[in-house]
């Protein structure tokens, strides 16, 4: 009878691993889409400032003349780059929906760090833009500026070579 007691006792003591394991799994992976889904979220703000903030870089291009601002101006213009990382993110989402929940935590991981690089490769070329944005709102201040002391007769009109 003790032995039997014995044997009882650590099968309980296996199934409570296993049940352990099995909801520390669970956990895992929940915290795992949970971050995907908080990743793709920040990814998507990021994509949204940088799209306002291209926005704005346009009136500044536009106050300078056309033969500086013109490559400024054409990649500001450029294959929409933030509109295909917005359908990028999009079918990112979508592959969470639709394969989060039968996803391998592997998969999950990986899918995790891609978000995470894509999230701080955006963010330090965010943090470039907003850089050269403020260098050239300076700049074009300060030639605005010294344009209003020169006489009349010799000031370029913004926008022309």
């Amino acid at each position: 009878m003790p032995e039997l007691f014995t044997l009882l006792a650590l099968a309980a003591l296996a199934l409570a691993t296993v049940l352990i394991l099995l909801i520390r799994r669970g956990r895992r992976r929940d915290r795992s889409l949970e971050r995907l889904l908080d990743l793709a979220d920040e990814v998507e703000a990021l994509l949204d400032r940088s799209q306002v903030r291209m926005q704005a870089l346009h009136a500044v291009v536009g106050r300078v003349p056309a033969d500086i601002g013109a490559v400024a101006q054409a990649s500001l213009d450029g294959p929409l780059p933030v509109r295909e990382a917005k359908r990028d993110l999009l079918q990112h989402r979508l592959w969470i929906k639709h394969h989060g929940d039968a996803a391998s935590q592997a998969e999950l991981d990986a899918a995790c760090e891609a978000l995470d690089r894509a999230r701080s490769r955006l963010a330090e070329q965010l943090a470039d833009l907003e850089q050269a944005g403020a260098e050239l709102a300076e700049a074009t201040e300060a030639s605005a500026a010294a344009a209003s002391r020169e006489p009349a007769g010799l000031r370029r009109p913004p926008g022309q070579a």
